[in-house]
């Protein structure tokens, strides 16, 4: 199985969320949207020639239903199709994911005139991240397939192959977004990639957790627990879903602290 974690610009329009769901067909295993970041994440798993076919009926209706000429939003964005990672959920299935990323991102190139930066291992053996994608896109980094420009439309997509990540917040009140953004940065390390938003009434601090085996949500969150003095952790959220192995190795009795269930591991939306 195949896992493609999609991330559109659009978390408001709970209609045309709806109609994006739809079009994934029965891939679809979770929705995750916010509207302050107005953004969200579907994440569709199924076999390899099936996940193919419902990517690409979820791009087609991306591409016609979402316009980057209307979004504003906290999240860094740059195409209404804006991040789409393939994940081997077997890691030796890694090449398969590989292939994936290049046959999904070539024909959106094609079909939809969309600039493409690839990420994850490359074909000359090298590696590129996502953030990397989003320092220099444009700039130091041209686009691997497609013009060499984003329309006003559509934008850019970047599009990689990567292992199993855990995508999770924080909400944290009595901060300010400069001090987010400072213990973003105290946190911030190759197994972990932070970040600070300010929201209504808290500050968000999002999290990628590269290597959830080794650094899990509440390694994290006593962490920040630690820099916070006497200000609140409001709660946390998961974003997508969890490997269950991840989810096991946590205390039971800490799930509802760290925003965790049964109900959202890979395994469970599978059965």
């Amino acid at each position: 199985m195949f896992e493609c974690v999609v991330n559109v610009s659009d978390g408001r329009r709970l209609d045309v969320l709806d109609e994006l769901g739809l079009a994934a067909g029965p891939a679809l295993r979770d929705r995750h949207s916010d509207a302050v970041h107005n953004r969200s994440v579907f994440t569709l798993i199924h076999h390899r020639i099936e996940l193919r076919h419902h990517v690409r009926n979820f791009v087609v209706a991306t591409m016609r239903l979402l316009d980057l000429r209307d979004h504003e939003g906290v999240h860094p964005c740059f195409g209404v199709l804006d991040v789409v990672p393939f994940v081997a959920l077997d890691s030796r299935k890694a090449e398969e994911a590989a292939t994936l990323r290049n046959e999904t991102a070539s024909w959106v190139a094609d079909t939809f005139d969309v600039p493409v930066f690839l990420y994850g291992r490359l074909r000359d053996g090298s590696k590129r991240s996502l953030p990397e994608v989003r320092r220099h896109a444009f700039h130091s980094l041209m686009p691997d397939m497609g013009p060499m420009k984003p329309s006003a439309e559509r934008g850019a997509s970047a599009i990689g192959a990567r292992p199993v990540l855990v995508a999770w917040n924080i909400w944290v009140r009595g901060i300010d977004l400069s001090e987010g953004r400072l213990i973003a940065k105290a946190l911030r390390r190759p197994e972990v990639r932070a970040l600070a938003f300010q929201m209504p009434d808290m500050v968000q601090l999002s999290f990628n957790l590269i290597d959830p085996a080794n650094v899990r949500p509440s390694m994290v969150y006593d962490k920040v627990l630690g820099l916070l003095d006497t200000r609140v952790i409001d709660h946390a959220e998961l974003v997508g879903l969890i490997p269950d192995v991840v989810l096991r190795a946590e205390d039971p009795k800490r799930w509802k602290q760290l925003g965790l269930g049964e109900d959202a591991t890979i395994e469970s939306r599978l059965s």
